[in-house]
């Protein structure tokens, strides 16, 4: 049961489908694309203040039977339909947004909670996932948050579980599975180009040790892009005007 709810909790942050707000285009401002986390729908990014750009939220797709991550971000990248456009990838969409630059010109990428290559990822997450020990755990359990998740992701507050609370309830179960199956056959390990990495000290899920971020958000867990939204607003507004 140990191992279940480590494989559960490893990536769990990671997790569903968006149901994109209805932001009107303006020629004369650039656009950003947002990749939610795994699970996550767009509301995660509600705090985020980047006055000037238009927001586009990537939509989730349905992943194909055995599609890679790869071929995988060769379908989700049609909804990008600006040249050179800005990126933000938040924990699983971070991943996705780096093999999505991989087949684009981006112009600049800022990942959230998230990891550049596979390094960046603890070795024993990858052996649990190896194992496909994702398979056995109960769609009640991924579904389902208590004390220790809250820990694990860093929700301290009121408004930060009743957001994870939503975020897990709303998790695509067979969209998790693979998610966890992909991820665990990644095997980037080229540094996208034109990114920054903002991470927390305190995040549990990537573990903060083995990443080597830009920028470090002192006490930021897994949900900082919710909760410390305003120092994250702030970096990613300067390194967009640069």
């Amino acid at each position: 049961m140990k191992v279940s709810f480590a494989v559960l909790f490893t990536f769990s942050s990671i997790l569903a489908f968006s149901q994109p707000p209805k932001d009107t285009a303006k020629e004369e401002q650039r656009t950003i694309y947002l990749f939610s986390g795994l699970g996550a729908d767009s509301s995660i990014f509600m705090n985020l203040k980047l006055p000037g750009y238009h927001k586009v939220y990537i939509s989730w797709i349905p992943a194909l039977p055995n599609e890679s991550l790869t071929q995988y971000a060769g379908r989700i990248k049609s909804q990008i339909t600006v040249k050179n456009p800005y990126i933000i990838g938040l924990s699983f969409g971070g991943i996705v947004a780096v093999e999505v630059s991989r087949q684009i010109k981006v112009e600049k990428m800022v990942l959230i909670s998230s990891v550049r290559t596979k390094d960046d990822l603890n070795k024993m997450q990858f052996f649990f996932m190896r194992l496909g020990l994702y398979r056995i755990i109960p769609g009640s359990l991924i579904k389902h948050t208590n004390f220790l998740i809250y820990s694990y992701f860093g929700a301290r507050s009121t408004n930060d579980k009743k957001a994870l609370t939503h975020l897990m309830q709303d998790t695509d179960v067979s969209f998790f599975r693979w998610a966890l199956k992909s991820i665990a056959l990644w095997d980037n390990k080229e540094v996208p180009e034109r990114t920054i990495q903002i991470h927390g000290t305190a995040d549990r899920v990537i573990a903060s040790r083995l990443v080597h971020p830009d920028y470090r958000i002192k006490g930021g867990g897994h949900l900082m892009v919710f909760n410390k939204a305003d120092t994250i607003s702030k970096i990613i507004t300067n390194y967009f005007r640069d």
